[in-house]
């Protein structure tokens, strides 16, 4: 992984931690469910960005690594997972 790519998902993980840290708070606390619930939905937005960030950075690096190291069906097997596991 890019060192940029990686800096940025270990900040948004940190970020995420803080959040879901809140969030269980929030719960403890018996805050009104759709508080939290709306901080829920922003826990699945930064988790969709992570995830965003994470792909980016394996199309960028991982992937030419492989086509270039002639594992091309390899790479593209793994791609087809992803958008599976993505689209379930």
């Amino acid at each position: 992984m890019q060192d940029d790519a990686k800096d940025d998902a270990l900040k948004r993980l940190s970020y995420l931690s803080g959040h879901l840290d809140g969030v269980r708070r929030m719960i403890e606390a018996d805050t009104y469910c759709v508080d939290v619930l709306k901080q829920t939905h922003a826990v699945r937005r930064a988790i969709e960005k992570l995830e965003a960030v994470l792909l980016e950075g394996h199309l960028h690096s991982c992937v030419p690594d492989a086509i270039r190291d002639g594992r091309e069906d390899q790479v593209v097997d793994e791609l087809v997972e992803l958008y599976q596991v993505a689209n379930r």
